[in-house]
């Protein structure tokens, strides 16, 4: 058995961040940017949780996307900050919604709508062709599926992407008929 030394962090003050390094290319694959569940725990929220809770507690975390459960852990939907806009809740009150009764469960997009990458394609396909995948798909964060498994491995963001290229990337989200019906019928207060 070997020793190993400890010693003083006292002259060592740099925290590393992902984003620091440069080795990841368009043309690294796809899988060395996602994040892996068996690594790192999703962050979750229960869909019974008032959202206006819930889009405190992400601003406060920086957090774009959150994983919706329901009372036995398993997943149900996911919910971003998009999905808290100011206009939804408003319409929602307007609608006869107490404010404080609104849960996240109505704001969540349910997981029958989310579309999501396969791992074995994601495994053979570069950070190039998933980042197509985003932009023609108007997905900026994508769920990963572990379809031989029937579990959900982890997820890929593009602002993740982006960070760690350090290029810009730019998904235009495609309207769906909630943005469309919210948009077209307006709130009588």
């Amino acid at each position: 058995m070997r020793g190993i030394t400890l010693f003083a962090v006292d002259r060592v003050a740099h925290l590393v961040q992902p984003d620091e390094f440069d080795d990841l290319t368009m043309s690294s694959p796809a899988v060395e940017l996602f994040t892996d569940f068996r690594k790192h725990h999703p962050l979750t929220i229960e869909g019974s949780t008032p959202a206006v809770d819930a889009q405190m507690l992400m601003r406060k975390a920086h957090v774009k996307i959150i994983l919706v459960v329901d009372s036995r852990n398993e997943f149900i939907g996911t919910l971003n900050m998009d999905d808290l806009n100011e206009e939804r809740f408003l319409i929602m009150v307007a609608n006869g919604e107490r404010l404080q009764e609104i849960t996240v469960r109505d704001m969540m997009c349910p997981k029958h709508s989310i579309p999501a990458l396969d791992l074995e394609q994601l495994r053979k396909c570069s950070i190039d062709d998933l980042v197509t995948t985003l932009k023609r798909s108007g997905q900026p964060h994508c769920l990963v599926v572990d379809r031989t498994r029937d579990h959900i491995r982890g997820y890929i963001s593009a602002n993740e992407v982006a960070r760690r290229l350090h290029i810009p990337i730019k998904i235009e989200r495609i309207p769906t008929f909630v943005d469309i019906f919210s948009s077209v019928r307006q709130p009588t207060v």
